[in-house]
């Protein structure tokens, strides 16, 4: 038993096989990828077959002008829908240049830790860059600061106090 082929779907059958090629084309004109043009043209089509009651079937150059402007419309509305989508970065320099979070936290942590050594006396200042900043030892340090290695080990210890009450102070820790 066959089922019976209603008009609109004839019509919309005939609309596909004589108007298929034309749509493809012209919408291959503004969208590149075939894929995406083929879908476009299926829209439309859905589109017409929505408002078939709009049709003039007896005039081939009304239904294809109508056909065209849906699918120019359609166009119009994916290229819309296209530009308020966030887009891909593929620029590797561009990406490295944008400041993430930890970056940013780095920043201003190293504001807060500068700010903090200002406020310790030249001395205490010395033997922090020394062993924290440049990694030395207690004996490169002792060397370098020329004072005794003691001098170093108790300098180091009441920098570190002293900056844990500068960061008090400063809110930065409780």
């Amino acid at each position: 038993m066959r089922r019976r082929v209603s008009p609109d779907e004839e019509l919309m059958t005939a609309l596909y096989t004589e108007h298929y090629a034309v749509l493809l084309s012209f919408i291959s004109r503004y969208v590149h990828d075939r894929h995406k043009a083929e879908d476009l043209v299926q829209e439309t089509l859905l589109r017409a077959w929505r408002h078939i009651d709009h049709l003039e079937v007896d005039s081939t150059g009304r239904t294809r002008s109508y056909l065209l402007t849906i699918a120019r419309n359609v166009v119009t509305n994916a290229w819309r829908a296209e530009q308020r989508r966030p887009r891909l970065v593929a620029d590797d320099a561009a990406v490295e240049s944008v400041p993430s979070a930890d970056s940013v936290d780095q920043l201003v942590e190293g504001w807060l830790v500068a700010e903090a050594l200002e406020r310790l006396s030249a001395e205490h200042q010395a033997v922090v860059k020394a062993m924290y900043y440049e990694g030395q030892s207690v004996a490169d340090a002792a060397r370098r600061l020329s004072v005794p290695e003691g001098t170093v080990k108790s300098r180091a210890y009441y920098a570190v106090r002293a900056l844990r009450t500068v960061f008090e102070e400063m809110g930065v820790i409780r």
